[in-house]
Protein backbone atom coordinates (compact mmCIF):
# COMPACT_ATOMS: atom_id res chain seq x y z
CA UNK A 1 0.00 0.00 0.00
CA UNK A 2 1.49 3.73 -1.22
CA UNK A 3 1.70 5.48 2.06
CA UNK A 4 -0.46 8.23 2.47
CA UNK A 5 -0.24 11.40 0.38
CA UNK A 6 0.11 14.93 2.57
CA UNK A 7 0.56 18.00 0.56
CA UNK A 8 1.53 21.11 2.40
CA UNK A 9 0.78 23.32 -0.38
CA UNK A 10 -1.08 26.47 -0.03
CA UNK A 11 -4.61 26.90 -0.59
CA UNK A 12 -4.10 29.86 -3.09
CA UNK A 13 -2.22 27.29 -5.49
CA UNK A 14 -5.36 25.91 -6.70
CA UNK A 15 -8.68 26.70 -7.49
CA UNK A 16 -11.30 26.92 -4.96
CA UNK A 17 -13.01 23.99 -6.52
CA UNK A 18 -9.92 21.80 -6.05
CA UNK A 19 -10.72 21.08 -2.65
CA UNK A 20 -14.13 19.34 -3.44
CA UNK A 21 -12.65 17.76 -6.66
CA UNK A 22 -10.03 15.97 -4.66
CA UNK A 23 -13.48 14.73 -2.62
CA UNK A 24 -15.16 13.64 -5.96
CA UNK A 25 -17.52 16.39 -6.27
CA UNK A 26 -17.78 20.46 -7.26
CA UNK A 27 -19.76 23.04 -7.05
CA UNK A 28 -21.62 24.85 -9.98
CA UNK A 29 -21.93 28.60 -10.00
CA UNK A 30 -25.89 28.27 -9.10
CA UNK A 31 -24.79 25.94 -5.94
CA UNK A 32 -25.77 22.46 -7.18
CA UNK A 33 -23.33 19.50 -7.16
CA UNK A 34 -21.69 19.07 -9.60
CA UNK A 35 -20.23 14.87 -10.58
CA UNK A 36 -16.21 14.92 -11.35
CA UNK A 37 -14.66 12.29 -12.87
CA UNK A 38 -12.29 10.73 -11.55
CA UNK A 39 -8.62 11.14 -11.98
CA UNK A 40 -7.81 7.84 -12.91
CA UNK A 41 -6.56 5.68 -16.10
CA UNK A 42 -4.82 2.28 -16.87
CA UNK A 43 -2.83 0.40 -19.32
CA UNK A 44 -5.40 -1.79 -20.86
CA UNK A 45 -3.57 -5.31 -21.73
CA UNK A 46 -5.23 -5.04 -25.40
CA UNK A 47 -4.68 -1.53 -26.91
CA UNK A 48 -1.39 -0.82 -25.16
CA UNK A 49 0.41 -3.52 -26.75
CA UNK A 50 -1.00 -2.98 -29.80
CA UNK A 51 -0.72 0.53 -30.09
CA UNK A 52 3.06 -0.08 -29.18
CA UNK A 53 3.53 -2.57 -31.45
CA UNK A 54 1.69 -0.04 -34.63
CA UNK A 55 3.66 3.29 -33.50
CA UNK A 56 7.23 0.86 -33.65
CA UNK A 57 6.82 -1.37 -36.89
CA UNK A 58 4.44 0.82 -38.76
CA UNK A 59 3.27 4.48 -38.11
CA UNK A 60 6.66 6.34 -37.06
CA UNK A 61 9.03 4.37 -39.68
CA UNK A 62 6.23 4.92 -42.49
CA UNK A 63 6.03 8.23 -41.70
CA UNK A 64 9.10 9.72 -40.79
CA UNK A 65 12.63 9.88 -42.80
CA UNK A 66 15.38 9.86 -40.58
CA UNK A 67 14.71 9.43 -36.86
CA UNK A 68 17.18 10.11 -34.30
CA UNK A 69 17.38 8.63 -30.84
CA UNK A 70 19.93 9.53 -28.06
CA UNK A 71 20.28 9.12 -24.52
CA UNK A 72 17.95 6.35 -24.47
CA UNK A 73 20.16 4.15 -22.43
CA UNK A 74 19.43 6.70 -19.61
CA UNK A 75 16.26 5.92 -18.96
CA UNK A 76 15.75 3.34 -16.43
CA UNK A 77 14.07 0.29 -16.45
CA UNK A 78 12.45 0.26 -13.10
CA UNK A 79 11.84 3.21 -10.63
CA UNK A 80 9.80 6.46 -10.64
CA UNK A 81 10.82 8.43 -13.77
CA UNK A 82 9.21 11.80 -15.07
CA UNK A 83 10.27 12.55 -18.91
CA UNK A 84 9.99 16.37 -19.16
CA UNK A 85 10.17 16.44 -23.11
CA UNK A 86 9.83 19.72 -25.41
CA UNK A 87 6.54 19.44 -26.74
CA UNK A 88 6.59 20.63 -30.83
CA UNK A 89 3.44 18.73 -32.33
CA UNK A 90 1.20 15.91 -31.54
CA UNK A 91 3.83 13.50 -32.88
CA UNK A 92 5.46 13.65 -29.53
CA UNK A 93 3.37 11.41 -27.71
CA UNK A 94 3.64 8.86 -30.46
CA UNK A 95 7.61 9.42 -30.86
CA UNK A 96 8.06 9.21 -27.22
CA UNK A 97 6.85 6.18 -26.65
CA UNK A 98 8.95 4.76 -30.29
CA UNK A 99 12.15 5.97 -28.13
CA UNK A 100 11.74 4.97 -24.86
CA UNK A 101 8.40 3.03 -24.55
CA UNK A 102 8.30 -1.05 -23.72
CA UNK A 103 10.64 -2.35 -26.75
CA UNK A 104 13.53 -0.10 -25.43
CA UNK A 105 12.88 -0.17 -21.41
CA UNK A 106 9.90 -2.79 -20.89
CA UNK A 107 7.91 0.16 -19.17
CA UNK A 108 4.34 1.83 -20.38
CA UNK A 109 4.36 5.66 -20.38
CA UNK A 110 2.22 7.13 -18.23
CA UNK A 111 1.00 10.59 -20.24
CA UNK A 112 -0.55 13.51 -18.03
CA UNK A 113 -2.23 15.55 -20.64
CA UNK A 114 -4.62 18.23 -20.82
CA UNK A 115 -8.36 18.20 -20.01
CA UNK A 116 -9.51 19.08 -23.39
CA UNK A 117 -7.84 15.77 -24.93
CA UNK A 118 -9.49 13.74 -22.91
CA UNK A 119 -12.89 13.74 -24.65
CA UNK A 120 -14.86 11.41 -26.45
CA UNK A 121 -13.44 8.67 -28.15
CA UNK A 122 -10.13 10.08 -28.10
CA UNK A 123 -10.51 10.18 -24.12
CA UNK A 124 -11.72 6.75 -24.30
CA UNK A 125 -8.70 5.71 -25.68
CA UNK A 126 -6.30 7.99 -23.68
CA UNK A 127 -7.54 6.76 -20.57
CA UNK A 128 -6.66 3.36 -21.37
CA UNK A 129 -3.26 3.99 -23.26
CA UNK A 130 -2.29 5.58 -19.72
CA UNK A 131 -2.63 8.94 -19.92
CA UNK A 132 -4.82 10.92 -17.43
CA UNK A 133 -6.10 14.47 -17.32
CA UNK A 134 -5.17 17.92 -15.79
CA UNK A 135 -6.67 20.69 -16.33
CA UNK A 136 -3.75 23.23 -16.64
CA UNK A 137 -6.12 26.63 -16.17
CA UNK A 138 -7.52 25.40 -13.22
CA UNK A 139 -5.30 22.28 -11.46
CA UNK A 140 -6.74 20.65 -8.70
CA UNK A 141 -5.95 18.31 -6.39
CA UNK A 142 -6.76 15.43 -7.18
CA UNK A 143 -4.92 14.97 -10.30
CA UNK A 144 -1.51 16.35 -8.24
CA UNK A 145 -2.07 13.25 -6.10
CA UNK A 146 -2.80 11.09 -8.80
CA UNK A 147 0.32 12.00 -10.67
CA UNK A 148 2.19 11.27 -7.30
CA UNK A 149 0.28 7.72 -6.25
CA UNK A 150 1.83 6.51 -9.96
CA UNK A 151 5.08 7.82 -9.15
CA UNK A 152 4.88 5.70 -5.87
CA UNK A 153 4.37 3.04 -7.64
CA UNK A 154 7.70 3.46 -9.81
CA UNK A 155 5.59 4.47 -12.42
CA UNK A 156 7.80 6.21 -16.07
CA UNK A 157 4.98 9.33 -16.14
CA UNK A 158 5.58 12.02 -19.17
CA UNK A 159 4.94 15.57 -18.29
CA UNK A 160 5.55 18.45 -20.79
CA UNK A 161 6.56 21.24 -18.51
CA UNK A 162 6.48 24.02 -21.07
CA UNK A 163 2.12 23.22 -21.30
CA UNK A 164 1.17 23.14 -24.73
CA UNK A 165 2.70 23.16 -28.10
CA UNK A 166 5.38 25.48 -29.14
CA UNK A 167 6.24 24.90 -32.65
CA UNK A 168 9.41 27.30 -32.52
CA UNK A 169 12.74 25.54 -31.45
CA UNK A 170 13.66 27.48 -28.12
CA UNK A 171 12.35 26.51 -24.39
CA UNK A 172 9.54 28.38 -23.13
CA UNK A 173 8.96 29.05 -19.46
CA UNK A 174 8.36 25.93 -17.93
CA UNK A 175 5.06 25.54 -15.87
CA UNK A 176 5.46 25.20 -11.94
CA UNK A 177 3.56 21.77 -11.86
CA UNK A 178 6.21 19.29 -12.84
CA UNK A 179 9.07 20.13 -9.75
CA UNK A 180 5.92 20.66 -7.26
CA UNK A 181 4.67 17.27 -8.23
CA UNK A 182 8.49 15.97 -8.42
CA UNK A 183 9.41 17.08 -4.63
CA UNK A 184 5.69 16.37 -3.22
CA UNK A 185 6.72 12.52 -4.16
CA UNK A 186 10.09 12.32 -3.07
CA UNK A 187 8.86 14.04 0.27
CA UNK A 188 5.66 11.31 0.65
CA UNK A 189 8.20 8.15 0.44
CA UNK A 190 11.85 8.21 1.94
CA UNK A 191 14.50 6.96 -0.37
CA UNK A 192 12.10 7.06 -3.42
CA UNK A 193 14.67 7.86 -5.94
CA UNK A 194 12.73 9.73 -8.54
CA UNK A 195 14.36 10.92 -11.46
CA UNK A 196 13.46 13.60 -13.71
CA UNK A 197 14.63 13.38 -17.35
CA UNK A 198 14.96 16.40 -19.57
CA UNK A 199 13.88 15.36 -23.52
CA UNK A 200 14.46 17.47 -26.82
CA UNK A 201 12.86 16.73 -29.46
CA UNK A 202 12.84 18.73 -32.50
CA UNK A 203 11.67 17.97 -35.99
CA UNK A 204 12.54 19.03 -39.20
CA UNK A 205 9.27 20.73 -40.11
CA UNK A 206 7.26 23.11 -37.72
CA UNK A 207 4.27 20.89 -38.77
CA UNK A 208 5.79 17.33 -39.00
CA UNK A 209 5.37 16.44 -42.88
CA UNK A 210 5.85 13.17 -44.20
CA UNK A 211 9.42 11.76 -44.89
CA UNK A 212 10.76 15.06 -42.44
CA UNK A 213 13.14 14.15 -39.89
CA UNK A 214 13.09 13.60 -35.96
CA UNK A 215 15.60 13.42 -33.32
CA UNK A 216 14.52 12.49 -29.74
CA UNK A 217 17.42 13.86 -27.33
CA UNK A 218 17.41 12.25 -23.78
CA UNK A 219 20.01 14.49 -21.37
CA UNK A 220 21.45 13.47 -17.63
CA UNK A 221 18.70 12.86 -15.24
CA UNK A 222 17.97 15.67 -12.30
CA UNK A 223 17.88 13.70 -9.46
CA UNK A 224 14.70 15.06 -7.06
CA UNK A 225 16.17 14.05 -3.48
CA UNK A 226 19.13 16.59 -3.79
CA UNK A 227 16.45 19.37 -4.03
CA UNK A 228 14.70 18.42 -0.59
CA UNK A 229 17.97 18.83 1.20
CA UNK A 230 16.22 16.39 4.05
CA UNK A 231 13.43 19.00 5.18
CA UNK A 232 9.68 18.45 3.94
CA UNK A 233 8.52 21.69 5.26
CA UNK A 234 5.73 23.77 2.76
CA UNK A 235 8.87 26.21 2.17
CA UNK A 236 11.62 23.75 1.78
CA UNK A 237 9.70 22.17 -1.17
CA UNK A 238 8.03 25.21 -2.48
CA UNK A 239 12.20 26.75 -2.86
CA UNK A 240 13.29 22.91 -3.94
CA UNK A 241 10.52 23.06 -6.66
CA UNK A 242 11.67 26.51 -7.94
CA UNK A 243 15.26 25.42 -8.09
CA UNK A 244 14.42 22.09 -10.13
CA UNK A 245 12.22 24.04 -12.07
CA UNK A 246 15.00 26.60 -12.85
CA UNK A 247 17.59 23.83 -12.99
CA UNK A 248 15.39 21.90 -15.49
CA UNK A 249 14.74 24.89 -17.82
CA UNK A 250 18.28 25.43 -17.93
CA UNK A 251 19.08 21.48 -19.02
CA UNK A 252 16.88 21.89 -21.93
CA UNK A 253 18.22 25.40 -22.88
CA UNK A 254 21.34 23.49 -23.07
CA UNK A 255 20.24 20.37 -24.79
CA UNK A 256 18.38 22.66 -27.57
CA UNK A 257 21.71 24.94 -28.22
CA UNK A 258 24.25 21.54 -28.64
CA UNK A 259 21.89 20.30 -31.27
CA UNK A 260 21.57 23.67 -33.16
CA UNK A 261 25.48 24.26 -32.63
CA UNK A 262 26.14 20.61 -33.99
CA UNK A 263 23.21 21.13 -36.97
CA UNK A 264 25.31 24.34 -37.68
CA UNK A 265 28.60 22.88 -38.01
CA UNK A 266 27.30 20.16 -40.02
CA UNK A 267 24.51 21.40 -42.46
CA UNK A 268 24.64 18.83 -44.54
CA UNK A 269 23.36 16.54 -42.12
CA UNK A 270 19.23 16.68 -41.31
CA UNK A 271 18.22 19.34 -39.40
Amino acid sequence: MAPAIHLPMKSSEFSESSAAESKGGATAPDGKSLTVAPVRSRCSPVLTPLAYFLGQHLVVPAYFGPITITGEQRVPTSGPVILAPTHRARWDSILLPFATGRHVTGRDLRFMVTADEVKGLQGWFIRRLGGFAVNVRRPTIASLRYGIELLLEGELLVIYPEGGIRRDDRIHGLKPGLARLAVQAEAAKSGLGLQVLPVDIFYGEAYPSWRCPAQVHIGEPLLVQGYLQGQDSPEALKAGAQQLTKDLQARLEAMVTNRQAIAAAAPSLPA
